[in-house]
């Protein structure tokens, strides 16, 4: 972690941090929406999204200290106040903190594609993450992936697809138009000029 990262996590951590708990989280008044991203990275799209949505509030999930570290620079620079941080893992946080259909929006953008076939089991969408999305989407709202690794997508496509729980805002594929609230990455606009593909997928909970 460079010392901005450190300094960060020591200062604003107390102001923006959830400590992971077995104990549902609560919406606090003042917001309309709560909106989920798991592996928020350097929390770049999640910043984008929570400073053009300030009615929403925004729960971010990220393992690794230093991109937390960043994240909360960013959160504290921008002036964010509708932006908390858990540091753990996203299914365990799914199955204690999340109470079942609470929130308006669930994000998943590019997580690790574990491209190599036997490690396909490590990848987190897979039924069981299926079953906690169905429980904690409300009625109507969405989950919205995105990956560059087109076997992932079509992996991730055939589960959603075959769920007649979930109805797919996108092509018969599965695959979806990016929302305008999904910004791109650098790494991603790179690929794209590259010709590397980027597939989006929306499914909603009927």
């Amino acid at each position: 972690m460079t010392t901005a990262q450190k300094n960060a996590l020591k200062n604003y951590w107390p102001d923006y941090g959830l400590e992971y708990r077995q104990d549902e989280l609560g919406l606090p008044k003042e917001f309309n929406a709560l909106k989920l991203e798991i592996g928020i990275g350097n929390g770049d799209a999640l910043i984008h999204m929570a400073a053009a949505d300030a009615n929403s509030l925004y729960l971010g999930i990220e393992v690794h200290e230093p991109g937390i570290g960043h994240c909360l620079n960013l959160i504290r620079q921008r002036e964010l106040a509708n932006v908390r941080l858990v540091m753990h893992d996203a299914v365990e946080v799914l199955e204690h903190m999340i109470a079942p259909a609470t929130l308006d929006r669930i994000l998943l953008f590019f997580p690790d594609p574990w491209h190599k076939k036997r490690h396909h089991k490590r990848r987190i969408v897979n039924p069981h993450f299926r079953e906690l999305v169905y429980r904690a989407l409300k009625p109507g709202a969405s989950i919205h992936m995105a990956t560059d690794w087109q076997d992932y997508a079509e992996s991730m496509a055939a589960q959603f697809l075959a769920d007649a729980r979930f109805s797919n805002e996108g092509n018969a594929a599965g695959y979806a138009e990016r929302p305008d609230y999904r910004p791109q990455t650098r790494f991603e606009q790179r690929g794209l000029r590259l010709g590397h593909g980027v597939w989006d997928l929306v499914f909603t909970k009927t």
